[in-house]
């Protein structure tokens, strides 16, 4: 797992230079859970890895530009992405 997420962080971080590492890095982890547990709940058959990396790397091409705003926008995850403490690189 941390390759698929170190990879898909340095994407992120490619795409959107006003995200800090941790913030890339928790992104990129929230997109992963959320495409994993929608399926899940929606009843389709786990498709692997390789499929939710897919998902989460369209999701940065078309949006990842854009998510610094999102946290500006939205209180519910503004606190969780505004920490920089946790993650070092």
């Amino acid at each position: 797992m941390e390759d698929y997420f170190e990879r898909l962080t340095n994407e992120l971080l490619n795409k959107n230079n006003s995200l800090s590492y941790a913030q890339a890095r928790t992104w990129v982890e929230l997109l992963w859970e959320d495409f994993e547990s929608t399926q899940a709940k929606t009843g389709n058959t786990y498709q692997g890895k390789q499929v939710t990396e897919t998902v989460v790397r369209q999701l940065i091409t078309h949006y990842g530009d854009k998510l610094h705003d999102f946290i500006a926008t939205n209180p519910k995850y503004r606190d969780l992405l505004n920490k920089d403490d946790y993650l070092k690189h």
